[in-house]
């Protein structure tokens, strides 16, 4: 989509700080960190929501590779002291960019409920 600033992201138009590149995947350092690790995980295609993302060609592949990444990146920056993994849907939900993405959140222990 030419107006996504993730699109662009993921396609390397505009600079950020990649943790992590794959085929489909792309891993990112949030330029807004609520956490000590706060990291992005988003598909390098356009899908508005996780549920597009499920619902498109390929989309249980697509949804376990953003899991894969986003858990082993969790698990080397939270390490045995855990991590969270969140993705926001909608406005009431807290999505401020619509391109699907998952928070990995590490290094302080999380509260609950989260907001």
């Amino acid at each position: 989509m030419a107006d996504c600033v993730f699109c662009k992201i993921a396609a390397g138009d505009i600079p950020a700080k990649v943790i992590d590149r794959g085929d489909g995947v792309v891993a990112i350092e949030d330029l807004n960190p609520q956490a000590p690790t706060h990291l992005l995980v988003m598909p390098v295609e356009h899908f508005a929501t996780l549920r597009d993302v499920a619902l498109g060609p390929d989309g249980d592949a697509l949804v376990a590779e953003m899991i894969d990444v986003a858990s082993r990146l969790g698990s080397d920056r939270g390490g045995e002291r855990g991590f969270r993994i969140v993705v926001n849907t909608g406005a009431d939900g807290g999505q401020t960019v619509g391109h699907v993405h998952l928070h990995v959140l590490a290094g302080r222990a999380m509260s609950w409920p989260p907001g």
